[in-house]
């Protein structure tokens, strides 16, 4: 018998007549996340078998420009720090921090 444990995390996408997203929720019991409003996600997937990305990349269509800007920003952060962590790459990484750097700069998201 295994010792594995199952976690479960679910997205709920309430649509308008348009089938526009108009409201995102989500819950990680083990997270201690119930139904917990957000505007904006993005989920990647690797298929192995395929040696491909998938992606889900919603937004409510009440999310804000500028808040869409730090979404992102923060977003490729993350994936700077998680590069790093996964592949030990640490010259990648700090280049794709760099980029990072550049793009708050661009849009002038550090005051």
């Amino acid at each position: 018998m295994s010792n594995t444990v199952k976690s479960e995390i679910k997205f709920n996408v309430e649509l308008d007549e348009n089938r526009i997203p108009e409201k995102l929720t989500w819950t990680a019991q083990d997270g201690g996340v119930d139904q917990e409003e957000a505007k904006a996600m993005m989920l990647s997937i690797w298929d192995s078998k395929a040696q491909e990305t998938l992606r889900i990349d919603l937004w409510t269509k009440d999310m804000p420009v500028d808040e869409m800007k730090l979404f992102f920003h923060q977003t490729l952060v993350a994936m700077s720090d998680t590069f790093q962590r996964a592949t030990a790459d640490e010259k990648m990484a700090d280049t794709m921090k760099d980029f990072c750097d550049y793009f708050a700069e661009k849009l002038e998201l550090k005051k």
